[in-house]
């Protein structure tokens, strides 16, 4: 028995080595969206990505779509950030606070990942599947890669305990289906410029403020 705890302690020991961490690069994800059961309806979001930027604690996600942009940027070292809406010619940030950024990502407690045996090979990288459950009782399905992942997991608080690097996934949301697919990785250095947070041009608000006459989702 020692023996056999010995072997598995090397392999899982020689798996850790062998994962690759990365702190710094440029994510672009493929969104697509479906609408019921009618694979046939046009996408509402075509052409629509969801660009991650990391550099150490720092974190930039970008949403464009044919209705407009959505950004979040945040500093998991000071635990503070902001999210920027430009829809309709309207440009909004919200600030967050600590506890803001707890209080947003609050349906996300909990979660737990559940192991498949299905595998599949996605944009180069060898994935496997496992389901996600929320506390609110959505389920969603994700394919990651265990051969790489990111070195600060407060880029996306859905993946913080994923144990690889998110390349597929899928949920849905009301009466829309969507799927992020991986569309390229580069792991080239990111301007630190791009974490920058705007100082004019924009309504500011606080998260509170932007909670009012609003129902509480999480």
């Amino acid at each position: 028995m020692k023996a056999v705890a010995m072997v598995v302690m090397l392999a899982l020991n020689g798996y850790v080595y062998a994962q690759k961490i990365i702190s710094e690069g440029t994510l672009v994800y493929t969104i697509a969206t479906q609408t019921g059961s009618n694979a046939a309806q046009p996408d509402p979001l075509s052409g629509a990505t969801n660009t991650v930027y990391l550099k150490g604690n720092l974190s930039k996600t970008e949403m464009s779509s044919p209705l407009g942009k959505e950004t979040t940027i945040y500093d998991a070292k000071n635990s503070t950030g902001v999210i920027l809406k430009e829809y309709s010619g309207q440009k909004l940030m919200i600030t967050l606070t600590k506890d803001n950024w707890t209080s947003h990502n609050k349906k996300f407690e909990g979660i737990v990942f559940t192991p498949t045996t299905d595998t599949k090979k996605i944009a180069g990288y060898n994935c496997v599947m496992v389901t996600a459950k929320l506390k609110d009782g959505s389920v969603m399905t994700v394919f990651y890669s265990p051969d790489i992942n990111v070195n600060d997991k407060n880029y996306n608080q859905l993946f913080k305990n994923l144990p690889g690097l998110p390349v597929e996934y899928e949920f849905e949301s009301g009466k829309l289906k969507f799927k992020y697919t991986l569309a390229s990785f580069d792991p080239g250095a990111v301007a630190g410029s791009k974490f920058d947070i705007p100082k004019s041009g924009y309504r500011v608000m606080s998260y509170d403020e932007s909670r009012v006459g609003k129902k509480d989702s999480n």
